[in-house]
């Protein structure tokens, strides 16, 4: 099964709340992890990582919190996905060559490498813009708005 893990799946949520925030606007990690429902033991981890990653910067002291370091379009779930989880591969035999016995002559290996062609396209194209758009989109839907779907 294709999965990321609990790490990357709060990193996405934590990037996607500061591209919902107005431009440059400083959110505290204890508002952004309530928000977001990331566990404190994981929040600092996250913030820390995103910030060497150069996604986020990050402001110490009372007026101090996080804001996206470029604009939320040029932030894709690709790029946040394999800052994570490392690149993304669908099968073994499409790591490098010789993995395989088969290797070029392989129909099952062509598959992979078109849907993993695909799954990539796909990550790249969304950005945080958009998935802040979707969450708008979501809150005018669903009255009660997103926060409260957990409850």
């Amino acid at each position: 099964m294709i999965r990321i893990n609990r790490q990357t799946d709060y990193a996405i949520r934590l990037i996607l709340y500061l591209a919902q925030q107005e431009n440059g606007a400083r959110v505290s990690t204890t508002e952004v992890r309530n928000e977001m429902k990331i566990p404190p033991a994981l929040a600092q981890r996250i913030v820390a990582d995103l910030a060497r990653g150069e996604f986020i910067f990050t402001f110490p002291g009372r007026v101090g919190g996080l804001t996206l370091s470029r604009p939320a379009k040029e932030i894709n779930l690709r790029q946040i996905v394999e800052h994570f989880e490392g690149k993304f591969f669908i099968s073994d035999c499409l790591l490098e060559k010789g993995n395989c016995p088969f290797d070029n002559n392989c129909p099952v290996r062509f598959r992979w490498a078109r849907l993993q062609a695909q799954m990539v396209q796909e990550l790249e194209q969304i950005t945080f813009e958009d998935l802040a758009q979707d969450a708008l989109s979501i809150n005018d839907l669903i009255p009660f708005g997103l926060s409260q779907l957990s409850k």
